[in-house]
Protein backbone atom coordinates (compact mmCIF):
# COMPACT_ATOMS: atom_id res chain seq x y z
CA UNK A 1 0.00 0.00 0.00
CA UNK A 2 1.58 3.41 -0.55
CA UNK A 3 -0.41 5.67 1.96
CA UNK A 4 0.22 5.65 5.57
CA UNK A 5 -3.03 6.77 7.23
CA UNK A 6 -3.13 6.25 10.97
CA UNK A 7 -1.78 4.53 13.75
CA UNK A 8 -4.31 3.93 16.31
CA UNK A 9 -3.71 1.20 19.52
CA UNK A 10 -0.98 -0.72 17.22
CA UNK A 11 -3.00 -1.07 14.39
CA UNK A 12 -1.41 0.54 11.34
CA UNK A 13 -4.04 1.48 7.75
CA UNK A 14 -2.30 2.33 4.84
CA UNK A 15 -4.79 2.34 1.28
CA UNK A 16 -3.63 2.18 -2.07
CA UNK A 17 -3.77 5.37 -4.30
CA UNK A 18 -7.05 5.61 -7.12
CA UNK A 19 -7.46 2.14 -8.98
CA UNK A 20 -10.21 0.95 -11.72
CA UNK A 21 -11.74 -1.76 -10.22
CA UNK A 22 -12.92 -4.47 -13.21
CA UNK A 23 -16.31 -2.86 -13.51
CA UNK A 24 -14.03 0.53 -14.09
CA UNK A 25 -15.20 2.53 -11.17
CA UNK A 26 -12.33 4.13 -9.19
CA UNK A 27 -11.66 2.34 -5.70
CA UNK A 28 -9.11 2.57 -2.98
CA UNK A 29 -7.75 -0.63 -1.01
CA UNK A 30 -7.05 -0.78 2.56
CA UNK A 31 -5.05 -2.51 4.85
CA UNK A 32 -5.04 -2.44 8.86
CA UNK A 33 -2.05 -4.35 10.44
CA UNK A 34 -0.62 -5.48 13.61
CA UNK A 35 2.22 -7.17 15.10
CA UNK A 36 1.52 -10.14 16.30
CA UNK A 37 3.97 -12.91 18.43
CA UNK A 38 5.13 -14.88 14.99
CA UNK A 39 4.25 -12.50 12.39
CA UNK A 40 1.04 -10.37 11.05
CA UNK A 41 -2.66 -9.60 11.87
CA UNK A 42 -4.15 -8.22 8.50
CA UNK A 43 -7.92 -7.08 7.26
CA UNK A 44 -8.07 -5.40 3.83
CA UNK A 45 -11.02 -4.54 1.90
CA UNK A 46 -12.10 -1.33 -0.74
CA UNK A 47 -13.82 1.52 -0.90
CA UNK A 48 -16.08 2.77 -1.43
CA UNK A 49 -17.84 -0.25 -0.46
CA UNK A 50 -16.55 0.20 2.92
CA UNK A 51 -15.91 -3.72 3.40
CA UNK A 52 -13.35 -5.96 4.86
CA UNK A 53 -13.08 -8.85 2.52
CA UNK A 54 -10.53 -10.57 3.90
CA UNK A 55 -8.92 -10.61 7.39
CA UNK A 56 -6.71 -13.17 9.87
CA UNK A 57 -6.24 -12.64 13.48
CA UNK A 58 -8.67 -9.84 14.25
CA UNK A 59 -11.78 -10.35 16.65
CA UNK A 60 -14.97 -9.87 14.98
CA UNK A 61 -15.23 -7.08 17.40
CA UNK A 62 -12.47 -5.19 16.24
CA UNK A 63 -13.52 -5.72 12.51
CA UNK A 64 -16.57 -4.24 13.31
CA UNK A 65 -14.75 -1.18 14.97
CA UNK A 66 -12.41 -1.21 11.74
CA UNK A 67 -15.20 -0.76 9.74
CA UNK A 68 -16.79 1.77 11.55
CA UNK A 69 -13.44 3.27 11.44
CA UNK A 70 -12.82 3.66 7.72
CA UNK A 71 -16.60 4.42 7.25
CA UNK A 72 -15.26 7.69 9.69
CA UNK A 73 -12.41 8.45 7.98
CA UNK A 74 -13.70 7.41 4.15
CA UNK A 75 -13.74 11.47 3.14
CA UNK A 76 -10.11 11.94 4.42
CA UNK A 77 -8.72 9.05 2.73
CA UNK A 78 -10.71 9.91 -0.93
CA UNK A 79 -8.86 13.21 -0.52
CA UNK A 80 -5.54 12.14 0.05
CA UNK A 81 -5.40 9.65 -2.51
CA UNK A 82 -7.24 11.82 -5.05
CA UNK A 83 -4.52 14.64 -3.93
CA UNK A 84 -1.67 12.09 -5.47
CA UNK A 85 -3.65 10.79 -8.09
CA UNK A 86 -2.93 14.48 -9.17
CA UNK A 87 0.64 14.87 -9.19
Amino acid sequence: MQNYYSTVDDIILTFSDIEEDKNGFDAIRFRFERKNASAYDFAEGKLPENQIYESYGFSDRELIEMQEYIRNNSFLIWEIAHERDEK
